[in-house]
């Protein structure tokens, strides 16, 4: 395949390391070009839910094929390089750094002061390609060594154990029970289920993240109890009214019979954790209640109201198994259903319905420029501000063909214009914006720096002063 020396494939490499570098950063100057252009005209949705970020990682992740997460990531280090390190995103651009460089400068330099962080941008690209060989944790030492010397208060400081709680395969901290293990799918299943609903016991009001909540459910678990103390330090508190009704974890898994009846090894599908072997739905199957999935007629009539029917929201799960967006694999049981044509302009009708997970409903319902097309067999054609479209099979039609079904053809009038009304004031809100919760951390973390440096330099002080010397003593008589 190669006609080269092993000399030449050597420097074939490292000419191919430093372009695959160059594509990234060429990459992510398109990203932050874009976010430039979108945020003015959706400056107005900052406080909303889906804001300019949402709306913008909505449109590159198709093309990107990556999840809306990664996609929000990637515009987070787009607008870092375009503003606050301007130099550093040039190299990335020449080649001679990479990825994994640029992420750490940006992950270490987020406190620094913008004042400074021009100077600093500056220094630390002048070094930067010295620094390529070196591990990350010397990487982050030659940075945050050069942040100290520019804006002491803007060196990282590590989070707090009691502050960094999650429920993860991680090793444990000082105070903190870590949980570790390898377990099977299934009971994977039930446990994040049954956290997530002791999780939901509090009210709205409860100052953790769901993430902090889900790592708490542990007590309570463990205990056999029902419901997680809520800390708003509400007297009223609604939580404390109400209890969970039952400690059952219920899992669904999808299968087809010929797997259950062992004539076939088809595998069968876990929400949330993918493909099961035939092996382990047949032993779920003995102790399992077995309802088969009510698949809708070609002619299937459509629905009256606004929410399907149990049997049509059932159908329409297992087909799709995951967010409808490109790019995006939320499972059905944290996604909407979504009427393709917005109701009542377009029926409640499996030709007409699918599912989107919560923000990428929120885009396409809020966010002007992006439209969507069903096709009779599931399909989905999505068109973006740009003009771009893309078709997704639905998931679940994929995998298991008897769920791949034309539901028929919806003769649907277009739908009036938009009228005057504001539908932004429908749009949920945040609390603040994303760029003050942003301030709002450096805010605390620079304090903590602070804090720290201060007690460093009491600490040097007291040493100081237990060390030197005493003064020296004038032992001579007093005169007469």
């Amino acid at each position: 395949m190669f006609e080269t020396s092993d000399s030449e494939l050597i420097t074939f490499m490292g000419e191919e390391a430093r372009e695959e570098a160059a594509a990234v950063g060429r990459r992510l100057a398109l990203v932050g070009e874009l976010y430039a252009r979108r945020h003015p005209e959706l400056e107005v949705l900052d406080l909303h839910c889906a804001d300019a970020v949402a709306a913008v990682a909505a449109e590159i992740s198709p093309v990107h094929n990556i999840s809306h997460a990664r996609a929000v990531s990637q515009i987070h280090t787009a607008i870092t390089l375009r503003h606050r390190l301007p130099r550093v995103a040039q190299e990335l651009r020449s080649g001679v750094i990479d990825y994994r460089m640029v992420a750490t400068i940006i992950a270490r330099t987020e406190n620094v002061d913008d004042v400074v962080i021009g100077e600093l941008d500056e220094a630390i690209a002048q070094h930067a390609m010295k620094w390529m060989k070196l591990s990350t944790p010397k990487l982050r030492d030659r940075i945050d060594q050069w942040v100290t010397k520019f804006d002491p208060a803007g060196v990282r400081v590590t989070p707090q154990v009691e502050q960094s709680r999650y429920l993860e395969v991680e090793p444990t901290q000082v105070g903190m029970a870590g949980v570790s293990g390898n377990i099977r799918a299934e009971d994977g299943a039930a446990l994040t289920q049954r956290l997530d609903a002791l999780a939901a016991t509090v009210c709205e009001k409860d100052p953790r993240t769901t993430s902090q909540r889900r790592a708490d459910a542990c007590g309570p678990l463990g205990r056999g109890e029902a419901t997680l103390a809520c800390r708003c330090g509400s007297d009223d508190c609604p939580a404390a009214a109400e209890r969970a009704a039952s400690a059952t974890a219920i899992i669904h898994v999808l299968a087809e019979q010929s797997t259950l009846d062992g004539s076939s090894d088809n595998p069968g599908y876990l929400p949330g954790f993918g493909i099961l072997p035939a092996e382990s739905v047949r032993a779920l199957a003995t102790t399992a209640t077995l309802t088969p999935v009510a698949l809708p007629a070609p002619d299937a009539a459509t629905e009256p109201g606004y929410r399907p029917s149990a049997g049509l929201a059932d159908f329409v799960r297992w087909r799709d198994l995951t967010c409808r967006w490109p790019g995006c694999d939320r499972p059905v049981m944290k996604s909407d259903i979504d009427h393709t044509r917005a109701w009542p302009y377009g029926p409640t009708h499996p030709s007409n319905t699918k599912c989107y997970c919560r923000i990428h409903h929120l885009v396409k319902t809020f966010c002007p420029g992006f439209d969507d097309y069903q096709l009779p067999n599931g399909d989905l054609v999505l068109s973006t501000p740009s003009g771009h479209s893309y078709r997704r099979e639905p998931h679940g039609a994929t995998l298991f063909p008897a769920l791949c079904r034309n539901t028929g053809t919806l003769d649907l009038p277009d739908p009036p214009p938009p009228s005057g009304t504001d539908r932004c004031a429908m749009s949920p809100k945040r609390r603040q914006t994303r760029e003050q919760d942003r301030r709002d951390r450096i805010t605390t973390e620079r304090q903590q720096r602070a804090q720290i440096i201060a007690e460093a330099q009491r600490e040097r002080a007291d040493l100081k002063r237990n060390t030197d010397p005493p003064p020296p003593q004038n032992n001579d008589p007093p005169p007469f």
